[in-house]
């Protein structure tokens, strides 16, 4: 299968394109209605903001970790997710259909 075919595959035909190669085939995860989701460079609110997601993003996971407790619309809870190199979003943002973990730690 070409990675095209493996995108479109992952992404329901193209329709929310990878952003980086960390992403391309991973599955993605809706980030909560109406939710402009901070992106920080550790797991807590005292990490330096990168940047900020849009409304309607959605993000891959590639490991999580526990952090700062934080409570969103999905709950209280220390978990923080990797969307990317040094780029963590808290848990209780992430619509994942679970309250634990649900993929490998951070190392």
């Amino acid at each position: 299968m070409a990675v095209d075919e493996v995108k479109n595959a992952a992404d329901g035909a193209g329709a929310h394109a990878a952003g980086t190669a960390e992403s391309l085939g991973s599955k993605r995860y809706p980030v909560a209605p109406g939710v402009r989701l901070n992106v920080r460079s550790g797991p807590g609110t005292n990490y330096q903001l990168i940047r900020v997601l849009p409304i309607g993003a959605s993000v891959p996971i590639n490991c999580q970790k526990p952090g700062e407790s934080v409570t969103g619309p999905y709950g209280t809870t220390n978990i923080w997710d990797c969307i990317g190199n040094g780029q963590f979003v808290s848990d209780a943002f992430v619509q994942t259909g679970s309250d634990g973990y649900v993929t490998i730690r951070c190392s």
